[in-house]
């Protein structure tokens, strides 16, 4: 008996996850300000995720074929939360562009609220990873000032 309540209470909180995953998380307004000032403090052509964790702003530089996101410990880009599945998604270089991809994730991956398997990454658009709002940006060449890297940039 105690083991189909365990089971029944994990059962619970995974729905309670599940659900909390998909729905969409209020966008803080002075969030969106510290992301966009981010943004354009960026020079160093190149891709980025930028987000916050913990209360912290967090700028990533895309510098490898693919990225991987999610919970485990082997993920590029890690968030140690139950909303987000171990492996949950990757960011893969192609020639015609970044590409992000679900990694056959529980909660699923989300562009403009929908759910997406496959998505074409452009410039200043957000996706959401389980409760976390990722925002992507690509700097080219040609806005490039003194070519060194953002400050904290980490590299994967």
């Amino acid at each position: 008996m105690a083991a189909t309540d365990s089971s029944e209470q994990q059962d619970r909180q995974t729905a309670a996850h599940s659900a909390t995953a998909n729905q969409e998380p209020q966008i803080d307004p002075a969030e969106v300000e510290s992301i966009a000032a981010t943004r354009e403090s960026l020079t160093e052509p190149g891709e980025y995720l930028i987000f916050v964790d913990a209360d912290a702003l967090r700028v990533v530089a895309l510098s490898g074929d693919w990225t991987r996101i999610g919970r485990s410990t082997a993920a590029d880009v890690r968030f140690d939360d139950p909303t987000v599945s171990r492996r949950h998604a990757l960011i893969v270089r192609e020639p015609d562009g970044m590409k992000l991809l679900d990694d056959r994730s529980l909660n699923g991956v989300f562009v403009d609220g929908q759910r997406v398997e496959r998505h074409a990454l452009s410039d200043g658009e957000s996706f959401l990873v389980g409760r976390y709002r990722i925002n992507f940006a690509s700097v080219v060449p040609a806005s490039t000032a003194s070519g060194e890297s953002p400050p904290d940039a980490l590299r994967v």
